[in-house]
C-alpha cells in the first residue's frame, strides 16, 4: 500500500512539473510582454585566456540580439509585442552537465532533467517569469579550434552555448546565441544533420529568389547561407541572417 502511495506521489510531482514547464514555454511565445533573457558567463575550459575575456564582457556586446529580434518582428508585423530584454547577470563557477553524444531518447531526457536541476541550484533569477536563461561557456580559440554543439531547451527555457573567448568572434557568437535562443522558443533546426546544408525551402531565407542560388542571407535556424547545391557559408554576423516563415510560425509570429 505504501509503495503504491509513493508511486502516486511521484507521478503527481512529475505531472505537475510537466504542466508547469508546458505552461511556461507556452507563455514565452504569447508575446504580451517583453521577454527577459538572462545571460550567465562561464569559463568553459578553465583557461586564463577565457577568464581574462570574461572580465571584459559588457552587456552592449549582446544588444545586437535584441535588435535582430526587433527588426525581424517588424518584418512580420509583430514589432509592438515581440521583444526581448537581454540582461547580463554575471559569472558562474560551476560547469553545467554536458549533453550526451548521440544519446538515446532516455539519455537526453535524463540530461535535460539534470540540466534543469543544475540551473535551479546555480542560476540567480532576475525578472518575472517566464524568462530565458542562457549559459555561455567560453573557450580559448587557441586550445579549442572546434567546439561541441550548443543546445537550446524549450522545456525550462534554457540555453547551453559554447562560444569562443575572442573579440574577433563576438558577432559570430551572437549568431549562435540567437539560434539557441530561438530553440528555447520552439524553433527547429532547418539543416541536414549529415551535410549541414540548409534544407529547401524552410532553410532558405528567400526560397522564392530568382535565381535561387546563391542566397544573400542565412535563415537563422539553418545556420548557413546556401551558395550552391553543395556549398554554403557561415554568416559573419546577425546582419547576415533572417528568420524564415516556418521559424516565424514556430515562435508564434504567424
Amino acid at each position: 500500500m505504501f509503495k503504491a502511495f509513493r508511486i502516486f506521489i511521484l507521478l503527481f510531482i512529475f505531472v505537475a512539473v510537466a504542466l508547469s514547464a508546458w505552461r511556461t514555454s507556452t507563455r514565452s511565445v504569447e508575446w504580451k510582454y517583453t521577454l527577459p533573457v538572462n545571460i550567465y558567463l562561464i569559463n568553459g575550459d578553465n583557461s586564463d585566456i577565457s577568464e581574462e575575456y570574461l572580465k571584459k564582457i559588457q552587456l552592449a556586446e549582446f544588444k545586437p540580439i535584441e535588435t535582430f529580434l526587433r527588426e525581424e518582428a517588424f518584418r512580420y508585423g509583430r514589432e509592438d509585442y515581440a521583444s526581448i530584454q537581454v540582461q547580463l547577470v554575471g559569472e558562474i563557477d560551476t560547469l553545467p552537465p554536458s549533453p550526451p553524444h548521440s544519446g538515446t531518447a532516455l539519455e537526453v531526457i535524463v540530461w535535460s532533467l539534470k540540466m534543469r536541476w543544475w540551473v535551479w541550484r546555480n542560476a540567480e533569477t532576475i525578472g518575472p517569469d517566464p524568462q530565458i536563461k542562457m549559459f555561455l561557456l567560453y573557450f580559448d580559440p587557441v586550445q579549442n579550434n572546434r567546439l561541441e554543439h550548443s543546445t537550446g531547451l524549450r522545456k525550462g527555457l534554457i540555453g547551453r552555448i559554447n562560444v569562443f573567448a575572442t573579440k574577433t568572434m563576438d558577432k559570430q557568437n551572437n549568431v549562435i546565441i540567437a539560434h539557441e535562443l530561438l530553440h528555447t522558443l520552439g524553433a527547429t533546426d532547418k539543416y541536414d544533420p549529415v551535410t549541414n546544408m540548409p534544407l529547401f525551402p524552410e532553410g532558405y531565407a528567400d526560397p522564392d529568389h530568382k535565381p535561387l542560388l546563391p542566397q544573400s542571407f542565412a535563415e537563422i535556424m539553418a545556420g548557413r547561407t546556401p551558395l550552391s547545391s553543395t556549398k554554403a557559408k557561415t554568416p559573419a554576423a546577425l546582419e547576415d541572417t533572417l528568420i524564415g516563415e516556418k521559424t516565424a510560425h514556430e515562435i508564434n509570429w504567424l
